[in-house]
């Protein structure tokens, strides 16, 4: 066995790029409804068999959520029995199927272009299998991406992970605007109560092939995502689970080079005793903070900003809505990358509390001045720094902690659960931001606009008050260490 005199800089970059590549289409399949969904609503309203409404439309437009509670179930499963590694070639696998699945949704069984609700169905099959694919990349690669990066700077590199979740959803947005060109989305019109039509000068292409090539494109950066994984190597870890020594200590000493790699072993052996440990092994308080940190992470409401943004832009009066979400989702690149440079700087803690009492002045500051004439710009800039305050604290660090902040033996199930907990919040806070916006207590109020944003302010300030009384500090600390730590609580 050979084993590497210094460390590998650059072995260790081409892996995490390639991994994060799983974060980028974890972006890229929860973003593409967001341009297909107008013309897929109008293809479906031309069935005959059946009545497309607003209901079975939400539901297609979010059955990938569906997916993603599954997939992150049942990705401890799948990343102790397949290993980290395989677990990510299956994830490629299903955003390669779903793609093309919902591209074509009629092949092998149905005429081509004719929507039924058979037809309708097998399009949900097909996204809940995106979905599956999304749920596992959410929760293993972080945990393969800190596994195998080196203690010092672990946090920066699965915070690139984050990154790639935002980029892959601004780079769906701006291949959705190519994908229309000078076409137009389809005009719908209610024409009775409950029942909707597509007018008759609603551009045709839109309706039967845009759609199409929206969801196709997706299969381009997933067969690049299922081929480049099978070239990394299996998390050190992982190997050191199964028995694989050698194998383990040739990447370790790749990555961290031989002298550190041989200081680095024996710690992981020794935290590895056996395979698999009970989930409370270490306590339920472990298994607790794991799950509230996913919970928080959405329960500051920052999908009711990033999914309905042009919706909130519109509301708010604003010219050209669009223009708006493309210019905040700049701001969140940027501040996402202002975490990724200074998480090992500031550690994690600090900037979960700093970017609570950011998002709650932000969100309070919506609150007060939404729908009040003359005060657009200060709602804008208020949402503005709600969703940059999220994108350098919850946004990156959430997965950075979820990734390292549980002991090896237990790190595949207690990922799983957590991460399924987020998705499950998602589902929550996305499906009852609309509602709750719109409520009113009398039929000119402005009841609902000041009580949802009001609430998330208040959680945000929970957030802040849970992060500095339960949540260990892990900058500076090996994965070793959590085992440690834990079992002294």
């Amino acid at each position: 066995m050979e084993l590497s005199e210094k460390r590998s800089r650059t072995y260790l970059v081409s892996i995490v790029m390639v991994a994060i590549l799983g974060g980028l289409l974890f972006g890229y399949d929860t973003a593409v409804i967001s341009g297909a969904e107008k013309g897929l609503e109008a293809f479906f309203l031309g069935a005959d068999d059946f009545q497309y409404d607003y209901f079975l439309h939400g539901f297609t437009s979010s059955s990938a959520l569906i997916g993603c509670v599954i997939g992150s179930a049942l990705s401890g499963l799948l990343a102790t029995s397949l290993g980290r590694k395989r677990s990510l070639v299956v994830a490629g696998l299903l955003f390669f199927v779903s793609a093309l699945g919902s591209m074509m949704p009629e092949a092998f069984f149905f005429e081509q272009g004719v929507p039924t609700l058979s037809l309708l169905l097998t399009f949900n099959v097909y996204r809940i299998i995106g979905g599956i694919g999304v749920g596992l990349a959410s929760a293993i690669c972080p945990m393969y991406i800190g596994e195998i990066s080196p203690m010092k700077i672990r946090g920066m590199m699965v915070s690139w992970n984050q990154f790639a979740i935002i980029f892959g959803q601004l780079v769906v947005y701006f291949v959705n605007f190519i994908i229309l060109g000078e076409h137009t989305q389809p005009i719908i019109e209610e024409i009775s109560e409950d029942l909707y039509a597509v007018t008759a000068d609603s551009d045709p292409w839109t309706i039967t092939t845009g759609w199409r090539y929206m969801f196709g494109s997706e299969a381009i950066p997933a067969a690049l995502f299922a081929i480049l994984v099978c070239f990394v190597p299996e998390s050190p870890r992982y190997l050191v689970m199964v028995g694989k020594d050698d194998e383990a200590m040739r990447i370790l000493s790749r990555i961290n080079g031989r002298c550190r790699a041989e200081k680095i072993m024996p710690n992981i052996k020794e935290t590895i005793k056996v395979k698999t440990e009970k989930l409370f092994t270490y306590g339920w308080m472990c298994i607790f903070v794991g799950i509230m940190l996913s919970v928080f992470q959405q329960a500051v409401g920052i999908n009711a900003v990033l999914y309905y943004a042009p919706r909130i832009f519109h509301d708010m009066g604003m010219v050209d809505p669009m223009v708006n979400t493309i210019v905040m989702g700049v701001v969140n690149i940027i501040f996402t990358l202002l975490a990724i440079f200074t998480v090992e700087r500031l550690g994690r803690r600090p900037l979960l509390i700093y970017g609570s009492i950011g998002m709650a002045i932000g969100a309070f500051g919506v609150a007060v001045t939404f729908g009040h004439d003359g005060l657009e710009m200060i709602t804008m800039m208020s949402i503005m720094v709600y969703s940059a305050s999220f994108m350098f604290s919850w946004g990156p660090i959430c997965w950075v902690l979820i990734a390292e902040i549980f002991p090896n033996t237990i790190r595949g199930a207690a990922v799983a659960i957590a991460v399924a907990f987020q998705w499950v919040f998602n589902f929550i806070v996305s499906s009852s931001f609309v509602p709750m916006f719109n409520m009113h207590l009398t039929p000119d109020d402005d009841f609902g606009h000041w009580f949802t944003y009001g609430l998330y302010g208040v959680v945000c300030i929970i957030a802040a008050i849970f992060v500095w009384k339960l949540v260990p500090e892990t900058k500076g600390k090996s994965l070793e260490d959590m085992t440690k730590m834990w079992s002294k609580r």
